[in-house]
């Protein structure tokens, strides 16, 4: 799509407090829907993330950080479509900009700790009182008050609070840790959701609003898709694997070089399923026949089915399921494989990131899988580094003079 098509969210100026993963990630989709974001971060370090590993500069990637031209991998790929600026926030001076800022903006995103924004006086009652059609939005980990007051809200621990690692990993195991962070990816999708929500209530009331979403809520919402409450006291395993023994055969099984995913249990794909194994017979086995006893025999299903796909290799199991039996198949592939798939590079949800001085290609990262047929939206704008938009914004925007903004400098405001 031409790179003049009009951006869903164009004319939106969001001032993005958000540090780490849930609310920068956040901040990036906004960006990546056209949006205007402006990153306050603290003056000469940044936030957080700038210092995660890997680093990446004229020398290549590195796990340490070698020379100031080196920049966080991390950084290169949250920081897309959004404007650095440095700004002390604990300085009245330095209020005073922000206020400024919000006396122009559409919306305000943080993600401090718990009461952090209000200690600071850059809150939502004070953000309102500046402009009262600001939509402000607060993502928090455990919600506030917290639920587990004290405690930094990691995803590990949102996922260990949510009943997400109690489900996840196999019965014989222990719970066991999503491989991404989930709660932080997902979290920042509901927040999206709610400022959108809260920009069309605007437009017809003109007043802005309070939007708060929680990792643990999000998580917990998420959980609650499953009536594990109901299977429990059924004695059902809360940790299956693999399987999913209500829709079984539904899993991963082993092949001679590597794994598959097959999903049998509609009767036409079971029949599909059986046939290949040379077992037609096990239709009409009581413990086959219909889903009910399939879900109470799964193990032994599960066995038969896995002594046949360690017999081929992935490819062969495809053809047999797939192109002979239209039985749904397919490998398990490796992240590697996934962000270089040219189909995900070609619809933008994975992309290839650029060093934000290099401009050449160092990694790959993540892309906006949103597509619209009357607009572009993708993540285009390369990160900064810390407050390459000082002058961009506090001269352009806010109209201060060179030297005042080489005074805020000097005393370290920005």
């Amino acid at each position: 799509m031409p790179q003049t098509t009009p951006r869903p969210l164009e004319g939106i100026r969001v001032i993005d407090l958000t540090v780490a993963l849930a609310g920068p990630y956040g901040a990036l989709l906004l960006g990546g829907l056209g949006a205007e974001v402006i990153h306050i971060e603290a003056p000469g370090e940044g936030e957080i993330a700038r210092t995660n590993p890997p680093f990446v500069g004229p020398r290549g990637l590195s796990l340490e950080a070698r020379a100031p031209d080196e920049t966080s991998l991390t950084i290169v790929n949250r920081g897309r479509n959004k404007k650095s600026v440095t700004l002390d926030l604990k300085s009245p001076k330095g209020r005073e900009l922000f206020f400024r800022l919000v006396e122009q903006a559409d919306v305000v995103m943080e993600n401090m700790s718990e009461g952090a924004a209000k200690r600071l006086g850059v809150g939502y009652d004070a953000a309102k009182a500046i402009n009262p059609r600001v939509v402000y939005a607060s993502i928090s980990a455990f919600g506030e008050p917290s639920v587990c007051p004290g405690v930094k809200g990691m995803d590990i621990m949102v996922q260990a609070m949510s009943g997400l690692m109690a489900v996840t990993g196999f019965a014989d195991g222990p719970p066991t840790r999503v491989g991404v962070p989930i709660a932080d990816m997902v979290t920042p999708l509901y927040a999206v959701n709610g400022i959108l929500a809260a920009l069309i209530q605007r437009g017809r009331t003109g007043r802005g609003q309070h939007v708060t979403v929680s990792m643990l809520d999000c998580l917990a919402s998420i959980v609650a898709e499953e009536h594990f409450d109901v299977f429990g006291a059924a004695g059902v395993p809360m940790r299956t694997g693999n399987s999913h023994d209500r829709l079984a055969p539904f899993g991963v099984y082993p092949c001679k070089d590597g794994h598959a995913a097959i999903v049998a249990f509609r009767p036409e794909w079971m029949k599909g399923l059986l046939e290949a194994l040379g077992r037609p017979e096990l239709l009409t086995d009581p413990r086959f026949a219909s889903r009910g006893p399939r879900m109470k025999n799964a193990k032994v299903l599960n066995e038969l089915i896995e002594q046949w796909t360690r017999t081929m290799t992935v490819a062969e199991l495809v053809h047999q399921l797939v192109e002979k039996r239209d039985v749904p198949v397919v490998p398990v592939r490796t992240p590697q494989q996934v962000l270089m798939d040219p189909a995900l590079l070609e619809r933008g949800a994975v992309m290839k990131l650029e060093h934000p001085r290099m401009g050449s290609t160092v990694a790959y990262g993540i892309g906006n899988p949103i597509r619209f047929s009357e607009a572009n939206a993708q993540f285009d704008q390369p990160a900064q580094e810390l407050g390459d938009a000082n002058v961009e914004i506090y001269g352009g925007l806010l109209g201060l003079s060179g030297s005042e903004i080489e005074a805020l400098k000097a005393q370290r405001i920005i």
